[in-house]
This record gives C-alpha cells, sequence and structure tokens, in this order.
C-alpha cells in the first residue's frame, strides 16, 4: 500500500498541470462562424478557432451562448473569459476590452434582392434594413444608410434578421459578406437576393479585423492567446480549419 501511495504521488508529481477552463463566449446565430447544428451542438469556424487556441494553451474550452447585444457587458461581469465571437476589433470597442492579435478579416456588404438597383446609399431611401444590435454593421447603416432616408432596425440575433427578410418585413440587411452567403444566400429562401455595392472595410465603422476579446489587464492570457494564433497559423491547423467552411483564407490581408 505504501509503494503505490508512493507512486501515486510521484505520478502526481511529473504530470502536466492543466489551467483551468477557459470560458468561451459565442453568439450561435451566425452561420458558418458560429451557429447550432441539428442536435443542438454548438460549432463553427469561431468554435474551432478556439478549440485549437485552447489545445495550445492547455486548457479546455467550455462555451457558454450569449446573445450579441450582452456580450461584452457579460464579459466585464466575468460571466466568462473570453470571446470568440467575430467580434470586430474596433477604437470604441477598445476602450473597454482587450483584443488579441486578428485571427481573421473579411468585409461586409449590403444584401438586397437582386432587382433592386443599387447606385450607394441613396437606393435605400424608403427601404427597411434589418441589421444585428450592437454590431458593426449596425453601426455602418446608421452612419450611412439612414441618413440617406432608410429605415433601419436592429435585431438581437442575425438569424432573425433573415426570417424577415424572407417574411417580407424587411428589405435586405447590412451582414458580414462571407456569413450572409452561409446564413441566408446560398439557401433556397436567399435566392432572389444578392450583394449591392463595395465591399466594405472602413476602419471607422469596422476597425482592423477580427479578434479574440478579453477583460483589461490580463497581459498573460493575452501572450497565451497570440502565441496559440501564430503557432495555429503556422503548424497548419488554422488553414485546416479554414478549409472546413471556406474556399479562400479567411486572414485576410
Amino acid at each position: 500500500m505504501r509503494k503505490t501511495l508512493i507512486a501515486l504521488a510521484v505520478a502526481a508529481i511529473a504530470a502536466p498541470a492543466f489551467a483551468a477552463d477557459l470560458k468561451v463566449a459565442v453568439d450561435p446565430t451566425y452561420e458558418p462562424f458560429t451557429y447550432k447544428t441539428p442536435q443542438g451542438e454548438v460549432t463553427g469556424f469561431d468554435v474551432d478557432i478556439a478549440k485549437a487556441v485552447c489545445e495550445q494553451i492547455k486548457r479546455k474550452c467550455v462555451f457558454v451562448e450569449q446573445v450579441w447585444d450582452s456580450m461584452i457587458p457579460g464579459l466585464q461581469a466575468k460571466k466568462y473569459d473570453v470571446i470568440v465571437s467575430s467580434m470586430s476589433m474596433t477604437d470604441e470597442r477598445r476602450r473597454v476590452v482587450d483584443f488579441s492579435d486578428r485571427y481573421y478579416k473579411t468585409p461586409s456588404a449590403v444584401v438586397l434582392k437582386k432587382s433592386v438597383e443599387y447606385k450607394g446609399p441613396a437606393s435605400t431611401k424608403g427601404l427597411k434594413i434589418g441589421v444585428l444590435k450592437g454590431s458593426t454593421q449596425e453601426k455602418w447603416a446608421l452612419g450611412e444608410l439612414k441618413p440617406a432616408g432608410a429605415t433601419i432596425v436592429p435585431y438581437e440575433a442575425q438569424d432573425q434578421v433573415y426570417l424577415d427578410v424572407k417574411s417580407g418585413r424587411l428589405d435586405g440587411t447590412v451582414a458580414d459578406k462571407v456569413e450572409v452567403n452561409g446564413g441566408f444566400l446560398r439557401k433556397p429562401e436567399g435566392a432572389d437576393y444578392g450583394y449591392k455595392g463595395p465591399d466594405q472595410y472602413e476602419t471607422k465603422y469596422y476597425g482592423d479585423g477580427i479578434g479574440i476579446a478579453m477583460r483589461k489587464n490580463q497581459g498573460d492570457l493575452k501572450k497565451q492567446i497570440n502565441e496559440a494564433i501564430k503557432t495555429i497559423r503556422s503548424n497548419g491547423t488554422y488553414a485546416t480549419i479554414a478549409k472546413k467552411y471556406f474556399d479562400f483564407d479567411p486572414y485576410g490581408n
């Protein structure tokens, strides 16, 4: 018995130490970045990236579902440790949270019926445009389309926007170009709709890419996450994940 106890003690000392679980906030209404399978499992590009980062920093990801507009308040209230849910790194958000290095960068776009002739924001006068509440796309729409005469309608989830576009209660949306393709345009209900105007990258609205958000003054965690992103970019893990969802490199220029 004594030898067994000694052996167990030695094994415990020799075993690698793993940190506490990492609670990761996601809004699972944003296909293909974060969404649910028919079985109710949270999945998507963001989820796979979070898991790959957790593997590198030797922590287990525990996903916490959160409505988008409450993401940052929930982080500050310590309901979770990080946000890995396609959050753009804007100056406004940087004032209240910290960000990792970028892990992807894709443009946004206006989506309307293909039959609508679009020559810029003035073309949306009198139209009702649905947007995700608290998103950078909402800020762009309020800054560019509302002054031109469009009515901007905020929603708690992007998939709710698509339901109302389909039903005719909305004329269109402003959304991440990749997300709206996966979540709406490639589906039967999106067959009559398409992108309008140029890709949107304006820094004053969209920041400089998508990062992992965390509370301020967490230098060690930020360093670990940045190293993890760098590692998965260099060892092929990032490319493998990206190919599951896209036919291009979403990291961007």
